[in-house]
């Protein structure tokens, strides 16, 4: 009897324990579940920018394609212990492989969204038969309500745990997009795994062990050669060969190397090609401190300047041409890029060392926060506790286009209202402001969200060969005008006075529009910038 009770006893802790590992299971492929779907966001963000239509579309098919999977469960009445395991077999391959595939469509078809979007509804399809079968393989060992309470809570609990992960953990560089595709994989398959170790006696053993361990195979030597394959996919995705390639927590930075110049791409979007960068950033520098210079009438005060954006390190070079500055705060919400501009040769070279100048301070901070009032914001070590309310003479906004919503808000009528209370008596400020030839609508959008906050404005432009036509529009809270001549600065090399003189004239094609303004609630810019530049570019 003792040894009866003892081997009951011994049953019962072996039952606890398999349902325990069942149960973990519930927390595993809810994490894994969510990745695959944050994944395919995050690429598509990355390919086809505006992370909130990517995000919304990616969600709301996920969603739905859980929805069928869930319904389908019901038709699954043989042997469910068999079909979960190859369930999640199955989607360690397909999810495993997601990042990899969808970056392999946008490099070599046309058929990009059709691959995502069937990605999608296979993968959360499988994400959604997983807890229906869960469920049935856990019923006969505990409470069905008990049993509903601890898988439900476990599976939001790993959607929590997953979506705290993947920005802190898994977007780091040494993991990036395709490690954390095919780490998920691995953790569907150690589910399988599992299910396999606990039902050895009740499912087809060998040939699910042969199957879970091919696809554990594949997956551990896609990450052991997932090094050589991003190099293989960055290179796909950009005609130049890359010679540079980190994954920051906030954006894909990959430089390319093109004859004795280089280029530099955010997101796939490109930043400045060496060749033709000093007209870009001339433009965006010199005119308003000429405008400046015009308003004090004393050029030779202490110049103390504002760049937002601009973390390469080219916009400080060209303030570093004038010997009265006094100091420059650089905001950028990316250490990754700043970074760079400091230690990578190539750019230390063309922003010959700008960010190590000891006037420059940089803020890794999102600019809009930097301007909220009274806050402080996290710095560098060398400005920290520094207040982001003092006052500048000259306001560089060098950010990129407005082409998603997160970007829309640092052109938005409350970001210009926030920067006029960090404009010195007589500042200028100058923010980039697309193509005025391709995104007319566009360009003015921002000239005119920039007067609707009772600041005089001179929007002007110049023509960057690897860009196009470029516009700028330059504002103050005193009346501003193009400056008739240029003060002798060593160095230029494209700006003149006769060109100086130039850039506020506009031709017809590219003259003023009527435009709703930029805010937060109607983000009208961001719609006027997709339009434009999605039929310049079909």
């Amino acid at each position: 009897m003792a040894g009866e009770k003892g081997r009951q006893i011994s049953a019962d802790r072996k039952s606890r324990i398999q349902s325990g590992l069942l149960l973990f299971s519930a927390f595993l492929i809810a994490a894994c579940g969510l990745v695959y779907e944050l994944i395919a966001g995050t690429v598509s963000s990355y390919l086809l920018g505006d992370s909130v239509t990517q995000f919304s579309r990616t969600i709301g098919v996920y969603l739905f394609a859980m929805g069928v999977g869930s319904y389908l469960s019901r038709f699954i009445i043989r042997a469910p212990i068999d079909k979960f395991i190859e369930l999640e077999i199955v989607l360690a391959l397909i999810g495993g492989a997601a990042a990899p595939l969808l970056f392999l469509a946008f490099s070599f078809t046309e058929h990009y969204a059709y691959l995502l979007y069937t990605l999608l509804i296979i993968v959360g399809s499988l994400v959604g038969l997983e807890i229906p079968l869960l469920l049935r393989i856990l019923k006969d060992r505990m409470n069905f309500r008990d049993l509903v309470a601890r898988v439900l809570s476990l599976d939001y609990i790993g959607g929590l745990v997953a979506a705290v992960s993947f920005p802190v953990l898994l977007l780091r560089p040494e993991v990036g997009l395709l490690r954390a595709s095919l780490l998920a994989g691995l953790l569907n398959v150690l589910v399988a795994f599992v299910a396999i170790y606990i039902f050895q006696q009740q499912i087809r053993l060998r040939a699910q062990l042969f199957k879970a361990c091919a696809v554990l195979l594949a997956l551990v030597i896609g990450l052991a050669y997932s090094k050589p394959l991003q190099a293989f996919l960055d290179h796909e995705l950009h005609a130049d060969p890359v010679v540079y390639s980190e994954q920051s927590h906030y954006q894909k930075i990959v430089i390319t190397s093109w004859h004795e110049h280089f280029s530099l791409f955010l997101n796939n979007n490109l930043q400045f090609n060496s060749f033709d960068e000093y007209r870009y950033h001339e433009a965006l520098v010199h005119v308003p401190v000429q405008m400046w210079q015009n308003n004090v009438k004393n050029p030779q005060l202490p110049l103390r300047v504002l760049i937002m954006g601009g973390g390469d390190g080219l916009a400080v070079r060209e303030f570093l041409k004038y010997k009265n500055l006094a100091s420059v705060d650089l905001v950028d919400i990316d250490p990754a890029m700043t970074r760079l501009a400091r230690d990578h040769v190539w750019l230390k070279a063309l922003n010959k060392a700008a960010l190590s100048d000891a006037r420059v301070k940089v803020f890794h901070e999102d600019a809009f926060i930097f301007l909220q009032p009274g806050v402080r914001t996290e710095t560098s070590a060398s400005a920290r506790g520094v207040n982001q309310n003092r006052l500048y003479d000259v306001i560089v906004l060098d950010f990129p286009d407005p082409g998603n919503f997160a970007i829309g808000k640092l052109y938005s009528d409350l970001f210009f209202n926030r920067l006029k209370h960090v404009m010195a008596d007589g500042a200028v400020a100058v923010t980039q402001s697309t193509s005025p030839f391709v995104a007319r609508t566009a360009f003015w959008c921002i000239h005119n969200t920039v007067a609707s906050q009772k600041l005089y404005t001179v929007p002007y432009h110049t023509y960057v060969p690897s860009f196009g036509e470029w516009g700028f529009v330059a504002f103050s809270r005193k009346p501003l005008a193009m400056p008739a001549e240029l003060t002798v600065i060593g160095g230029l090399r494209f700006l003149t006075g006769e060109i100086l003189r130039s850039m506020a004239n506009f031709p017809a094609d590219m003259g003023p529009v009527k435009t709703e303004i930029q805010t937060l609630m109607t983000q009208n810019l961001v719609h006027y910038y997709e339009k434009e530049w999605h039929r310049a570019t079909r």
